[in-house]
């Protein structure tokens, strides 16, 4: 190799500022990027980049490797006993089975009745309030996924009037939505991808407002977690889907009201993100004055999109914000007992715990971790976020600190007993 070769982490073990660059090189990211999305200068990025400066903190570790979507924390730092892999869980039990109805291509029985839309739309019902109502709600929807996914694809492959096609792939789409919360944070990223472009192109075929709606959320979401190179890709389906909205809202339902202001904080997600304060909280503004369009009892199945949800919006653009205060500020605010969806007041909580690690709180994260993983265990475990804070501080030099991270680790099957 060349003396003036750049050096591949992954063959040649280099400093650990060396490895920072190659990776945010890969991601396309410049250096003024990655110091606004840790709340740092330029400078900075470049002195820890050229050595001139020592590795950092286990912390800052952690938010560079979430700034550059290092998947395993041993390709940042360039040792073996790190290697955790941080953004995606372990496979899930029901994955397998789920992966094979996904890619299965069921024909159905001669002579036998396709399953009606309006069947399949009442076992939706089903497995969504069961996915709000349970602990392990990963177990309850991986069980139905199979099946409803199976019939979903049956029912537009033999639907007959052009209208019944329509419907069934409205149907379709929404199946594909469940699936993609069973999907997220699994070992699986293109079997992901494979469904988020499904449902769109499903949604589509519909002429379904609120189908395509949820879609593109579901779609952005996936685009915006990819990382910041996908960013413009993510905003460009947001704005393309809420053009679309837009002319209906007037005189729409709650429902299409609903994803219209999920799709508006979406666009504020990935502002803030990207580190854009103004824009972040002028979309999360804009959302909250749509949320108080709805009942106050209204709560979307789909997106969570509601009046009870704008709290915990506030807290994620602030975490994202990597503004430690205003997280803390904002989910002291926050009412978590108005949330209805088990998972996502776990959800929230594991938000709330980012606030507090941000804002040098780790025993109040930890704290807040213990509620996440009491509302919902199966949200907590496949989390990233909430698996770095823990196995963080299961290293800590404070003792009662390391002990209860560490049995909090064990609950969650992070560390063996």
């Amino acid at each position: 190799m060349s003396l003036h070769a750049t050096p591949d982490p992954y063959a040649n073990p280099a400093a650990f500022g060396q490895r920072m660059q190659i990776l945010r090189e890969r991601r396309g990211m410049t250096r003024q990027v990655l110091a606004g999305l840790l709340g740092k200068s330029t400078d900075w990025v470049k002195s820890v980049e050229s050595g001139r400066m020592q590795a950092p903190g286990i912390e800052m570790v952690y938010r560079i490797a979430e700034a550059l979507r290092v998947r395993e924390l041993s390709d940042l730092t360039g040792h073996g006993e790190y290697k955790v892999d941080l953004f995606l869980g372990p496979g899930h039990p029901r994955l397998a089975a789920v992966r094979a109805a996904i890619e299965a291509r069921p024909l159905g029985t001669p002579g036998s009745a396709p399953p009606r839309a309006e069947h399949l739309a009442a076992r939706l019902a089903v497995a969504w309030k069961a996915r709000h109502e349970a602990a392990n709600h990963r177990e309850k929807i991986g069980a139905l996924l199979p099946d409803l996914i199976r019939d979903a694809q049956l029912s537009v492959k033999h639907a007959g009037e052009p209208s019944e096609w329509r419907a069934a792939q409205a149907v379709l789409a929404e199946v594909y939505s469940l699936a993609q919360f069973f999907l997220a944070y699994q070992p699986d990223p293109s079997l992901l991808w494979r469904v988020a472009e499904r449902g769109m192109v499903a949604a589509e075929q519909s002429d379904d407002p609120h189908a395509i709606g949820v879609s593109s959320w579901l779609l952005a979401q996936a685009h915006r977690d990819t990382g910041p190179s996908h960013y413009d890709q993510a905003d460009s389906i947001t704005n393309q889907a809420l053009e679309y909205l837009t002319p209906l809202l007037p005189d729409a339902t709650d429902d299409i009201l609903a994803i219209a202001g999920a799709l508006t904080f979406e666009a504020g997600y990935t502002a803030a993100r990207r580190g854009s304060t103004a824009a972040a909280w002028h979309r999360w503004d804009t959302a909250r004055e749509m949320a108080e369009r709805l009942p106050a009892s209204y709560y979307h199945p789909i997106t969570s999109f509601s009046q009870a949800i704008m709290g915990a919006h506030a807290v994620t653009v602030a975490v994202e914000l990597h503004h430690g205060p205003e997280s803390v500020r904002q989910a002291a605010q926050a009412d978590v007992a108005t949330i209805p969806s088990r998972p996502r007041r776990a959800r929230h909580r594991i938000e709330e715990a980012r606030g507090y690690q941000l804002d040098g709180q780790p025993d109040v994260a930890i704290a807040t971790l213990e509620k996440a993983h009491h509302a919902a265990p199966e949200t907590i475990r496949y989390n990233g976020y909430a698996r770095s804070i823990i196995l963080e501080q299961t290293e800590s030099k404070v003792a009662h600190r390391r002990r209860r991270a560490a049995e909090l680790a064990v609950e969650m099957g992070l560390l063996a007993a």
